[in-house]
């Protein structure tokens, strides 16, 4: 399988991780939406990070539906949500939580990125913030103060800690991460992890599996 996509984004950060908790076989190949767009259009023409190629060739997007076809087919994978029904509710709205920070996180940096700024509309800009800070205090009440969501670290955790990481890369100036502080030190005994040190969130690293 090939992972298409940079880990600077979330998305593509959060199925990394994944994989490789899971010791799952898969090649990552760092390849940008924005500068290298006629080699990703090769590989999807929606170009739409993160992109899976399966080992038939099929082109999966979108990081829920990618992890919804490995936990299909790698039981490692399908473990780290959990079964027993109270549980993963709570580890689903952890990730829902986590997903929504991603989403007007990527929304509010792409806005003052990439949108001319006498095109910006503030009202919509005040609205995505407003979003931005309810998920991250959201997920600071309800995350563990201490271990993960589940007992052992699952795909809510990652989902988290990669929300937390970008949000305050990207946006460390306009939001105050640390009014954060429990979601900033889970975040932070996430990224101690060896698989998350083997997927930087950094523009052109490529993540690389870690040793038994």
């Amino acid at each position: 399988m090939q992972l298409i996509g940079m880990l600077d984004s979330p998305y593509v950060r959060r199925v990394a991780i994944a994989l490789t908790v899971a010791r799952t076989a898969f090649t990552h190949r760092p390849i940008s939406l924005f500068r290298h767009i006629d080699e990703f259009s090769k590989l999807n023409p929606l170009l739409k990070a993160p992109t899976l190629i399966a080992d038939d060739g099929t082109a999966l997007m979108d990081s829920s539906v990618i992890l919804d076809y490995l936990a299909g087919v790698d039981p490692r994978i399908a473990a780290m949500t959990p079964s027993d029904a109270q549980a993963r509710l709570r580890a689903l709205r952890a990730t829902s939580l986590a997903l929504t920070v991603m989403e007007k996180a990527v929304q509010r940096h792409y806005e003052r990125a990439l949108r001319p700024a006498e095109k910006r509309h503030q009202p919509w800009v005040d609205r995505v913030m407003g979003q931005l800070t309810a998920g991250m205090s959201a997920l600071d009440a309800e995350l563990p103060r201490s271990g993960w969501i589940s007992g052992e670290l699952g795909l809510a955790d990652i989902s988290a800690a990669c929300a937390f990481g970008f949000a305050e890369g990207v946006l460390g100036d306009l939001v105050e991460t640390n009014g954060y502080p429990n979601l900033a030190a889970f975040s932070a005994r996430a990224e101690a992890l060896p698989a998350f040190r083997a997927a930087p969130a950094q523009d052109g690293a490529t993540a690389a599996a870690i040793a038994d």
